[in-house]
């Protein structure tokens, strides 16, 4: 795949445990191989102002300082996770949500590595806060078998997302990515405590009908993410969920 792809997707996340607390959203996405060059379609450019944008800076490293595909490559390669081992450089795709009018948040996004059978391997869960922290999760199978969504891949948690939840508990996380759709599951557990988050669409070639038809949906594009992030926060606070306040970000940039 090298056109970009454009995803109407749905979220949901549940609370459960002593204060519960539910929502379901939609939200558009680009699902993209910013190796494969800049595609020329009407109102969207790559690491330019456009109606629609994808900046290599936005993702990868610190957010406004990433480094894009270097930086996955580099992750991969630290871990051990590079050409050698599987025959062939992972061929790179990220699905995220696009800058919208020069604007962006996303509370994760994903890169996808996957082998010359087109058989996803590993993927990087790209996690940055409201606080303007990042952290990143290296989710692959343990005999590095690709990576299937029957698959529960663990994680520990060391990374501060919500002032509602601890930094302790583990995700699992379940990848079922296919040509014309997505589904993407984390289970988050701590005791009796945990949250489970969902992420599910249909993908189309992007155009600028398809760009347009966005814009024209959801206008404030990611500060429409942020609205409802501290509404939300603002719901569990008034259910008497308990506030944490937030600690320190891990040094490293990646666990897992």
């Amino acid at each position: 795949m090298t056109a970009p792809q454009q995803i109407r997707g749905e979220t949901y996340h549940g609370r459960r445990g002593a204060v519960t607390h539910g929502f379901r959203y939609s939200v558009d996405l680009l699902r993209f191989e910013p190796e494969a060059g800049v595609p020329g379609v009407p109102l969207f450019r790559r690491n330019a102002p456009a109606l629609m944008s994808l900046w290599d800076r936005d993702h990868g490293g610190p957010p406004g300082q990433g480094r894009g595909a270097a930086w996955a490559r580099e992750v991969l390669a630290e871990a051990g996770l590079g050409p050698e081992t599987f025959g062939a450089p992972l061929r790179l795709e990220l699905i995220a949500q696009p800058r919208l009018l020069g604007h962006v948040f996303n509370p994760v996004s994903f890169w996808l590595g996957w082998d010359a059978q087109d058989a996803l391997r590993v993927v990087i869960a790209e996690v940055t806060n409201t606080f303007g922290d990042r952290h990143s999760y290296l989710c692959r199978a343990g005999d590095l078998t690709p990576i299937t969504r029957h698959m529960r891949l663990q994680a520990q948690k060391i990374f501060h997302v919500s002032p509602f939840q601890p930094v302790s508990g583990t995700y699992h996380f379940r990848f079922d990515i296919r040509p014309d759709r997505l589904g993407i599951w984390i289970d988050y557990r701590d005791g009796a405590e945990g949250v489970f988050a969902s992420l599910t669409g249909h993908q189309r070639p992007l155009t600028a009908w398809g760009i347009l038809g966005s814009a024209l949906r959801r206008p404030f594009g990611s500060r429409r993410v942020l609205a409802l992030i501290h509404w939300q926060a603002l719901r569990l606070w008034l259910k008497g969920a308990r506030y944490r306040s937030r600690p320190a970000p891990p040094k490293a940039e990646v666990s897992g």
